[in-house]
Parts: C-alpha cells; structure tokens; sequence
C-alpha cells in the first residue's frame, strides 16, 4: 500500500472525521455536558489565581487593608474548586471513553461475524485481531484525553487572555499574535503526522503478519532451515517501522520548541514595553496589576505548549479509530435473501453456473450444470485445481456464482435467508477448526448444548472412549484449536459437530486425506452413520472412499467431463481410471498453491 493509499482526503476534514465517530463517542450527550460544564469550570479558575496577587501585593503588602482570614479562604476554595472540576471533567470523559469504545469493538467484531467473505482473503488475522482489540483502545484512550487536554487548555487560554485584555488590552494585542501562528504550526504538522500514522499502521500489520505466518509454519521454516531468511524478512519491516517512527517524533516533537519560541517573542516584547510604560509614565499600572499580567502571560505558556502537542494524540487517535470504520465501511455485511423455503428434502442443482476469481486466470467453474436427488450421496473427484470444493462452496454461499443459479429445493441459493440456509447444511472438512472451548459447545455449536445428545453424537463419532478419559467429560476445555487431540480425533469431533447439527444436506470435503489406516477406519464408520439418511457431496482425494456412493461425477479445469457408477467410469477406461490406477486409487496429488 503506498503513502497515496493512506493520506487523508485534501477534503475531509478534522470536523468530518470527528464525525464518524460520534454514533460511538457522541451518545452519552449528559456526561458530554457534565465534561463540558466542569472543563469550563476548572478553566474559569486558572485566571483568578494572578487576579489573587494584584489585591493581595497592592491592598495586603501596600496599603494593609486586606484582611488576613480572606487569604486562606480563597486560596483554599480556589484550588478545592479547581481539583473537584478537573476530576469531574476527568471522569466524565473517561466514560465516555470506555463507552464508545465498547460499542464500536462490538460492531466491529459483529461485522467480522457477518461480512462478505472476501474479506478474509483480503486481510489478515493478526490485522483484524490488532484493529479489534488494540487500534481501537489505543485510539479512543489517545483522542478522548487528547480532547480533554484541548477543550481544557483552549478554555484557559480563552479565561486567561480575557483577564489580561481586562488588566490592558494593548499589551493583550500582542499576546494574541501567538493564536495563529500556533495554529499554523499545528496545522501544517499535524496533516504530516496523520499520513506518517496511517503509513506505520499498515509496517506494523506488515510485521505482524509475519510473526503469525512464522508462528503457524514454524515447523516447516526449521525443517528447511528458513530462519535466517526470515530475521532477515523480520529485520527488514522493523526497520521501515522504525523510519516511521523516527520520523513521526520528529513532526511531532517540532510542535513545542516552535510554539514556546513563538509565546517567548511574544513574551520578551510585553516585559519590555510594560517595563517601558512603567519607567516613562505612559501607562497607570500598579505593582499588583504589573505582577498580576506577567503572572497571567507567564501562564500561558503552559497551555500554549499543551495545545501544541495535542496534534500528535489527536491525529493518532483518529487514525486508529478511522481503521476500524473502514473496516466497517468497506466490508458490508453480507447480502440475504428473505425467503425461509420448506426443503423438504429438496433437490440440489447448479444450473449452468460459472466462477471466476479476482485475476486473469482460467475459471473455476466454467457453465456447470449438475442436479442432486434427495437423499442421494454424490462423489465429486479430479486433479486439483478441478473446481470441486468450488463447486460445493456455492452451497452455503461461501463463494458466489459469477453467472447462473445454484438451487436448493428449486429456489436460489440468493434468494434464501443466509441463517435459514446455512441451517440446511453440515460440513466436514480436512482443515478441522476447534474453538477454545469446552468439548460440548465445540459439539452445540452456535447452539446451547443438550448434554445428553452431545454424548450421544460423540459416541457415535467414536469418541465415548475419549470422553470417559478426560477428567471433566465434555466439560473439559479442548484449548486452541483442540490442538491436544490427534488428527483422527479432532476429525471424528467435527463429525459429532454435524451429527448434532442434524442439517439434512451433508458436505464432506476430503474428510479422511490426513489420517492414518486406524484413525480413516474410525472415521469412515462414523462417516457411515452421519450420512445415513441424508443428501451427501463428498469431495474426494482417496477415490478408494468413494466405492458405495451412489454417483461419481469426475471435474478437470472446472468442467464435469465424466460422471456415473464407480464402477461404470472404472470400466469406461476414462479420468476416472487413470486417477484411479495412479498410486493405487488416490487422486493426483495436491500442489502448494491448488486450490480444488
């Protein structure tokens, strides 16, 4: 992605983008009042602490008449109302926070639950998993305290400059020269910061994704001895990282020496034209009121300086936020349809249907007719790369039909309600995926676990003797990705998955390619069970599996070319045979980067 790609448009601004954020950070409207009112409070008091000094060095020093219990008393009350404002402002704002927070990392992991698919190809776990979780803490911790250093700071420097245009507007005049040119200053960095923060979150999804690729590879990068390759690769991104970020300090660290150079001209030039008037005569002003408007200029540096850095969080903040909105923008949920058709055992059938992916290679599926009866067990084999599992994908719409219709129960798989037709359907697949759960919700899931069929199902998978070995039965956690299981068991558990399921149409996509003798045979018999009674589409690698299904259709290069019996197209002397006859009744093998 280049820095064109993430540069802000000329024509969004700061307001617009602050915007986007208010269905998430602007709905606690009272404590946003509740901040506001005690922002303002805690700012009105920064200028009654020099406008203390005037009466007590002129009327206490001077003249005597002040009287002593007054000078705790307000000191006291001052800073008592001072403190309880800024803690109010503090913990309004830090509810607002965390409320909006909330919010939007729940709509955004409901948008990873429902958004069209091509979003997994086109971003990687470790970048979801950074935009969820800590882009969005990061940002709105950074911009919300940001925002209250900014209304907090802008009204004291407001409080303060009416206090010295009251004490004498002429020298106030000069003082007010420093608003623009901080402005300036800011705005001119701050647009670097932005597009300097937009360029190191993607470094650091970059460096990210290589982590989690060497995490889930780590055995093949030892095997071949890779590491070297990799630290290099590692190296690399770290260090493009940490250009950004040199360079990001940079922007932001020129804000304050060039802000406090500014407020310091201002500053000299009013000493000396005060110290001007006061030598020759032309101006009135008492000791008190002299000391006063140093002290309230003096003060102003503070917040000066403060308003200058606010850029940086700000900036930062926003494009954090912004991450996640974009996400939510650019992914939309995916298209349903609002028919809920009674299946009725219903046949299944593509008609004339075509597939093309994103690139200029040949089509997956290629003007594909085919029609499945109820209750009948279909086998679909070929080299890879034939469309098999694109064609079965279709099912639940994990891929869509580039032209035609794919029909379930004679309606179009469009035209269904995703829920109610992903409920139609249970799938088995070789790349088993477990959650870190316990061993009944793996089993129910989407779905609250009845414990007695849970047992039921796993017996049935060939999994009682497991459970009766586990300590807490199904109540034992099976950990990341039931990683402590063998092949053979986690396999046989996505069978008890689709048993509880009980969809009536049934997709197995090379369920048994990765196991051993034992582990296929335990497998198949709780295959054999699982789809009794059901419309099965399997996808085979080990065309021995397929011997009792009712038809074989054979693909190559996203056509059927054959289709029948198995031992119709074995004696037909065709595809079929030849993968057949190659490695004794196994498939041409997988290549790395065929898909099937």
């Amino acid at each position: 992605m280049s820095a064109a790609d993430v540069a802000p448009s000329k024509t969004e601004t700061l307001a617009r983008r602050l915007a986007r954020l208010a269905p998430y950070f602007g709905r606690q409207k009272a404590l946003w009042g509740l901040a506001l009112l005690a922002t303002l409070v805690g700012a009105g008091t920064e200028p009654l602490i020099p406008a203390l000094l005037k009466p007590l060095l002129d009327q206490g020093f001077s003249a005597g008449t002040l009287p002593l219990w007054a000078v705790p008393l307000a000191v006291v009350g001052l800073f008592a109302l001072r403190g309880s404002a800024q803690f109010v402002a503090s913990y309004a704002l830090a509810r607002i926070a965390n409320d909006g927070m909330r919010a939007l990392r729940e709509r955004l992991f409901r948008r990873l639950l429902e958004a069209e698919l091509t979003l997994f190809s086109r971003q990687s776990a470790s970048a979801l998993s950074n935009t969820v979780v800590y882009e969005v803490q990061t940002g709105a911790t950074l911009l919300v305290q940001a925002l209250l250093g900014l209304s907090r700071d802008g009204f004291t420097l407001l409080a303060l400059l009416g206090y010295l245009f009251y004490l004498n507007w002429r020298l106030t005049l000069i003082v007010a020269v420093l608003v623009p040119s901080v402005a300036w200053i800011m705005k001119t960095l701050s647009r670097r910061l932005y597009r300097l923060t937009k360029e190191s979150q993607q470094a650091t999804d970059d460096l990210a994704y290589v982590v989690e690729e060497n995490v889930l590879a780590h055995r093949m990068i030892r095997l071949h001895g890779a590491e070297e390759a990799q630290a290099r690769r590692f190296e690399a991104l770290s260090q493009r990282l940490q250009r950004l970020a040199v360079r990001s300090t940079i922007a932001s660290a020129a804000m304050t020496p060039l802000t406090q150079l500014t407020a310091a001209v201002a500053l000299s030039t009013v000493i000396t034209i005060a110290l001007w008037q006061s030598r020759s005569g032309a101006g009135s002003v008492t000791v008190g009121g002299f000391v006063a408007f140093i002290t309230a200029m003096l003060m102003l540096v503070a917040p000066i300086r403060r308003l200058s850095d606010v850029a940086n969080p700000i900036t930062r903040g926003i494009a954090a936020l912004e991450r996640g909105l974009d996400l939510i923008d650019r992914y939309p949920a995916e298209a349903s349809g609002d028919r809920v058709p009674s299946l009725d055992h219903g046949a299944i059938e593509w008609r004339n249907v075509s597939v093309r992916y994103p690139g200029d290679g040949p089509a997956a599926l290629d003007r594909v007719s085919l029609r499945v009866e109820p209750g009948e067990t279909l086998a679909l084999v070929g080299p890879s790369g034939s469309g098999k599992t694109t064609l079965v994908h279709l099912l639940p719409r994990f891929v869509t039909a580039t032209e035609g219709e794919v029909c379930i129960g004679g309606v179009d798989v469009r035209h269904w309600s995703l829920p109610a037709l992903r409920r139609q359907i249970a799938l088995v697949s070789q790349d088993v995926v477990m959650l870190n759960d316990t061993l009944a919700a793996n089993v129910a899931l989407g779905a609250t676990p009845d414990r007695e069929r849970v047992l039921a199902c796993l017996e049935a998978a060939n999994l009682g003797e497991l459970v009766s070995a586990l300590p807490r039965g199904i109540d034992t956690v099976v950990g990341h990705n039931a990683a402590q299981l063998s092949g053979g068991q986690r396999q046989r558990l996505a069978i008890a998955r689709a048993l509880y399921k009980d969809a009536p149409i049934l997709i197995l996509d090379e369920a048994t390619s990765a196991l051993d003798t034992e582990s296929e045979r335990l497998v198949q018999q709780a295959l054999q069970r699982l789809m009794a009674g059901r419309t099965t589409l399997i996808v085979a690698h080990r065309l021995s599996t397929i011997e009792h299904a009712d038809r074989v259709v054979v693909m190559e290069q996203g056509h059927i070319v054959e289709q029948g019996t198995h031992a119709a197209l074995l004696a037909a002397g065709g595809l079929f045979a030849r993968l057949h006859g190659s490695a004794g009744g196994a498939a041409a093998p997988a290549g790395p980067g065929n898909a099937a």
